[in-house]
């Protein structure tokens, strides 16, 4: 430890009171961000860029927090099996470990473990690195320091990994567009992004806020980090690995530029990491759009996806599109059909005909589903909901015909013998009642 410095296990304190500019910036990691340094961040550092935060990834608080969120998310182990439970048998020890390779420039990145997992509602995999506990924890403490930094400059338009911003946010948004006319948009699919970003571009980006030198070997570590898969070993030469903590803020850093030269040119364009949306008055206005974005993607190195790329007029049916989940047409919007095939996939995994568990066990399974479902889809076009609950209902009472010896779906005389009050009785949460119930508070 530095003379002065805390025990890395000893928690950080609360300040008594909190000051303005801590509550402009209350997300950052306090242990890193200190008033004083909020107030640089605000008015400016000399030079335009930061020097000098080596120590600041490294300290002992900072460490211990970022161990804390790594902690908090569980995950996997990575190549070296060390287990998040594993890390905690000695935290102490291996962060004072961590610590001393940071500071004594010894540090060095294991390569990440690779993995695939299922595309929502394809039957295609994307990539997804794992990287060993101690790399998330670096990455974090990396993260904590980095993130306020490039926050001030990202673009209001940008909505995706960002400290008080989300998904919602992003929607509201488009909504609000499509209300006032701009309903020529721009569906617009950036190929593979993540595994394409240039990186000697994307290292001068950083640059142009960052000068510590070895903050920036860091950083490039981890871009050229290896990744094994299976008996394969090789270091990527382009791209940042899907999964690692500082994944999302590189590549919301690269296309930043984008955003601000989007909204200089007048376009309404509404990003959530990869995904992008550009909302125009006119046909014409869309197609002027795209043939800008197109340029700026190209200049940064970048692809748009040919297939998956189009202008739509979203007041026509079967002129709409999707985004985050929703699918927007003729001033409404419900889920998009691989949103609603997963629900269905995973309710279906719920109600097996074959099934020995109680009716009441069964419903409390499939309400586990439905809430977090309803939660995000809750602005959804009521008979969204109203389709869902029948079907949902026909799963079930096709679990009782077979339970008295009958085969098929649950119909006919089925709604007389276990009506839609009988369901209710047994707890089933209903999309229908839910929604109905949310207009009524709004």
């Amino acid at each position: 430890m530095e003379e002065g410095e805390p025990a890395i296990v000893v928690e950080i304190s609360k300040q008594a009171g909190e000051t303005p500019i801590r509550k402009r910036w209350r997300w950052v990691e306090p242990s890193v961000w200190t008033d004083r340094m909020l107030t640089a961040l605000e008015e400016g550092v000399k030079g335009g860029k930061w020097f000098a935060l080596m120590d600041k990834v490294y300290s002992g608080k900072n460490l211990k927090a970022a161990w804390e969120k790594v902690k908090a998310n569980k995950g996997a182990a990575g190549i070296d099996r060390q287990s998040i439970e594993a890390f905690q048998a000695n935290e102490r020890k291996y962060l004072e470990e961590l610590q001393e390779s940071l500071r004594g420039n010894r540090y060095e990145t294991k390569p990440v473990k690779r993995v695939w997992i299922p595309k929502v509602g394809s039957e295609e995999k994307r990539p997804l690195g794992i990287p060993v506990v101690k790399d998330r924890i670096v990455q974090t403490a990396l993260r904590n320091v980095l993130e306020p930094i490039f926050e001030k400059t990202f673009a209001e338009q940008s909505y995706g990994f960002r400290p008080g911003r989300g998904c919602k946010d992003a929607l509201r948004r488009v909504e609000t567009l499509l209300k006032t006319g701009k309903t020529w948009v721009v569906d617009a699919d950036l190929k593979s992004y993540f595994e394409t970003i240039p990186h000697d571009k994307l290292m001068k980006e950083i640059k142009e806020q960052v000068a510590d030198g070895r903050v920036l070997e860091l950083i490039e570590g981890y871009l050229k980090q290896g990744v094994i898969d299976g008996l394969d070993q090789w270091e990527p030469e382009k791209g940042t690995p899907q999964g690692a903590v500082v994944s999302p803020l590189l590549a919301n850093i690269y296309l930043n530029v984008i955003d601000h030269e989007m909204n200089k040119m007048g376009n309404e364009m509404i990003r959530y990491a990869d995904d992008f949306v550009i909302l125009c008055c006119t046909e014409e206005g869309a197609k002027k759009a795209l043939t800008e974005v197109k340029g700026k993607i190209e200049e940064r190195g970048l692809t748009l996806h040919p297939e998956k790329t189009r202008i739509v007029d979203a007041t026509i049916k079967g002129g709409g599109f999707d985004f985050l989940g929703y699918h927007f047409e003729r001033s409404t919007r419900w889920p998009r059909n691989k949103s609603m095939k997963k629900l269905k996939d995973t309710i279906r995994q719920k109600t097996i005909r074959t099934s020995g568990e109680s009716m009441q066990c069964i419903i409390a399974g499939i309400n586990r589903s439905l809430v977090g479902w309803f939660e995000y889809f809750r602005h959804s076009n009521r008979k969204t909901f109203q389709w869902i609950d029948g079907w949902i209902r026909m799963r079930l009472r096709s679990i009782l015909r077979k339970r008295q010896g009958r085969h098929g779906r649950g119909r006919g005389t089925d709604h007389w013998k276990w009506p839609n009050t009988y369901f209710g009785g047994l707890g089933l949460f209903t999309l229908t009642a839910a929604h109905d119930l949310a207009r009524q508070s709004r």
